[in-house]
């Protein structure tokens, strides 16, 4: 993908999470069947890195959980960075701290110096990332963050499995962009919650994800699909580098 239509489509998303920060915060609560499935991957007194935290949902539902650790949340949205620091400002279990990074470009992870991550989250971020060359990138940045052991647990979004979300697709035209210019599944989703707005987002499927994690070093320890109406709404996959052990 060229780095011109690359910039285009982060610019595009970044808009989008301006401009619908808040009804999208809205619709984003810890209540994810999904979540309880990895929640054994949590060990005591963990290090934790949320990366594209948004509201801080998922420090919101550790707390819930009773689960002592050290969160850091990191995002690109200040108004989705201020929600999460309001919701989760007296958390009693869970430290959270937050910071401004976007993990899109180059050299934000070095923003950690010597630090590692027992573990790392990544949900609902992958899709959103342009370009396959770009998304193996994120994922050998993340892989070097992991302490011995640790463990990377993402989502992706499986909006092609539910007929109600591909009711959602738009043709790219729509943001002057050319069909022909994207990748093999790259689609354009609008959103009609405060205002009509529009998402880049990328169907990455099992056999995808299985290729971007070798790519990057990382070996798929489990996969499953979980959440939203029908239970497929997310694939989650979690990852360990290569020869760290079980």
């Amino acid at each position: 993908m060229k780095p011109e239509l690359i910039a285009r489509l982060l610019s595009l998303n970044r808009q989008f999470y301006f401009d619908f920060a808040e009804p999208f915060a809205a619709t984003r609560t810890p209540r994810q069947p999904g979540l309880e499935r990895i929640l054994p991957y949590f060990p005591k007194f963990c290090t934790l890195l949320d990366v594209g935290c948004g509201n801080g949902r998922l420090a919101l539902w550790l707390e819930q959980k009773s689960r002592r650790l050290n969160y850091l949340g990191v995002d690109s949205s200040p108004a989705l960075l201020a929600h999460a620091r309001s919701q989760t400002a007296t958390l009693q279990h869970v430290a959270a701290m937050y910071m401004m990074t976007d993990v899109i470009r180059p050299g934000w992870h070095g923003l950690f110096g010597l630090k590692r991550f027992s573990v790392i989250t990544l949900l609902a971020v992958l899709h959103h990332i342009p370009g396959r060359e770009q998304r193996k990138q994120l994922l050998q940045e993340l892989a070097a963050l992991l302490s011995p052991g640790g463990v990377l647990i993402l989502t992706t979004w499986q909006f092609l499995s539910s007929p109600r979300l591909r009711r959602k697709i738009v043709p790219w035209e729509r943001v002057g962009i050319p069909a022909g210019e994207v990748e093999a599944g790259d689609f354009l989703l609008d959103w009609r919650q405060g205002g009509i707005g529009y998402r880049y987002c990328h169907f990455v499927d099992e056999a995808e994800l299985s290729e971007l994690a070798w790519g990057a070093g990382l070996i798929l320890k489990e996969t499953f699909y979980a959440d939203g109406k029908e239970g497929n709404l997310n694939l989650y996959g979690v990852l360990r580098r290569r020869g760290s052990g079980a």
